[in-house]
């Protein structure tokens, strides 16, 4: 006989020992049992998932999470707890899981630096829901823009100019800046710098200021405004006009005190000067050759 015929009688009787004095049972039924707990372990534990992420849901909604972070850390969740039952399932049956850990592992790492900058954004937007440095209706000035909070994601925000233009910011950018929220604090204080000229009186000048200030209904009484010179500037005697107001009221009270204030000096004799230059003129007789 030649060898291929050697190896087939040979596998031919190793077959027949294996089913005929029983050892395929012992190997069988152990394997058998195996999948049967490891099928068990798939099963129940897709249900316990199942259970943990509702549960997480109940909670983050009692917590009035936003949205898209919950739906977000709901599917998070949800993978991990899925891929740790497969695990353990595969375990069972005896696959070596170590491999596999590493290879995703190493993967996640690939993907991890593919998507760099998509997680500092997702990070960023978890910190602006988590801490809420704003809100939405919010004015704010941040990542180099201002405008009305519309909508915050865990990836950016969105931001309406006062123009009416849509901004869409990276929340990294936002989070890793200086973030100014306007609408933060219930009042503000309205900072306005008025001039009148040197040769004009000052006390009637600031008692103009004030009586128009103290007419406008929308300053506030408490904290007092404050009428004060500032500077002595070039052209003019310069006033800080400081009136306190509601944050929404802010743009109104600016506008009507600044034209009021104007109209007030003109009606009163206080003049508003521009800065202005002297040119001298000097006539030099010409050489006679």
């Amino acid at each position: 006989m030649d060898n291929e015929e050697v190896v087939r009688v040979s596998l031919v009787e190793q077959a027949h020992g294996f089913f005929s004095d029983g050892t395929w049972v012992d190997l069988l039924v152990p394997f058998l049992i195996n999948v049967a707990i490891a099928l068990a372990i798939y099963i129940v534990g897709f249900w316990l998932a199942r259970k943990i992420v509702n549960l997480a849901d109940k909670a983050m909604s009692l917590k009035k999470m936003d949205d898209a972070l919950q739906h977000f850390l709901l599917a998070i969740l949800a993978t991990l707890l899925k891929f740790v039952v497969v695990l353990v399932a595969l375990d069972v049956l005896g696959i070596p899981t170590t491999s596999l850990l590493a290879l995703l592992g190493a993967a996640g790492l690939a993907i991890g630096l593919a998507l760099k900058d998509s997680l500092s954004n997702f990070a960023s937007g978890v910190m602006l829901i988590g801490f809420k440095p704003f809100g939405i209706g919010d004015f704010v000035e941040a990542g180099g823009q201002a405008g009305i909070i519309e909508k915050i994601t865990v990836f950016n925000t969105v931001m309406r100019s006062g123009d009416n233009k849509e901004i869409i910011i990276p929340n990294a950018q936002i989070y890793s800046g200086t973030i100014v929220n306007y609408s933060a604090k219930p009042t503000r204080r309205v900072d306005l710098v008025m001039g009148i000229g040197y040769g004009d009186d000052m006390k009637k000048a600031r008692q103009l200021m004030l009586d128009v200030i103290n007419a406008n209904e929308r300053v506030l009484k408490s904290p007092e405004p404050v009428v004060a010179v500032d500077e002595l500037a070039d052209s003019s005697v310069n006033f800080v006009v400081r009136p306190w107001c509601k944050s929404a009221d802010y743009w109104l009270v600016k506008w009507e005190l600044t034209e009021a204030i104007k109209e007030s000096f003109d009606a009163n004799g206080i003049t508003i000067p521009y800065p202005q230059q002297d040119v001298h003129m000097h006539q030099v007789e010409a050489k006679s050759a």
